[in-house]
């Protein structure tokens, strides 16, 4: 397979601005000369976090939460940005607290994902959470959150559920499982 030489960047501008958003447009030249212009949304380098919650009674903890770019309730795991100065599982367990109601004394790092990599640079981390406790922190949303409790045994039964089909929760299910099945807290079907 050939090796790419990145594209030289001759420009940027940020051809269009809302209160959380901003379009950025790349002048770019390619390495046999080519010369395109690409647009994405402009890097913030805050991450984000994802988390997996276990209860000790082997139930997943899920939120419904509206989500105005599909303009419905969506159900998928408690999530949201780092806050400066926070690491990762800081911000994954202040999230956990905001959006259950509940903390983790455990946090396995699953991996670190992008959404869209053509139009957005900010990387996501996934996290397992076990050792819950409860503990609740004020968050940010506009409504209280419902939390559902899912059967670990039926965890795969989400990937045909209608409300769940946010790709980062399914990536996220599907590598929480595959570390439970490793560390022999879940039996295979």
């Amino acid at each position: 397979m050939a090796k790419h030489q990145h594209p030289e960047i001759l420009s940027t501008s940020v051809v269009a601005k809302s209160r959380l958003f901003a379009i950025e447009s790349l002048e770019l030249r390619f390495s046999n000369g080519e010369e395109r212009t690409y647009e994405r949304m402009k890097p913030s380098n805050r991450g984000s976090v994802m988390s997996v919650p276990v209860t000790a009674d082997g139930d997943l903890l899920l939120i419904r939460e509206y989500s105005a770019g599909t303009e419905r309730y969506e159900l998928g795991f408690p999530k949201g940005l780092i806050d400066p100065g926070e690491t990762p599982e800081q911000a994954a367990n202040r999230e956990l607290k905001e959006e259950i109601g509940m903390g983790a004394e455990h946090f396995v790092a699953l991996k670190q994902v992008v959404l869209a990599p053509s139009y957005f640079s900010s990387r996501m981390t996934l996290f397992l959470a076990t050792g819950l406790y409860p503990e609740r922190l004020q968050g940010d949303e506009p409504e209280e959150l419902e939390v559902i409790r899912w059967p670990l045994q039926q965890a795969e039964e989400l990937l045909t559920h209608m409300d769940f089909c946010e790709a980062r929760s399914i990536s996220a299910l599907m590598l929480a499982l595959r570390e439970l099945k490793a560390q022999g807290l879940l039996k295979e079907a």
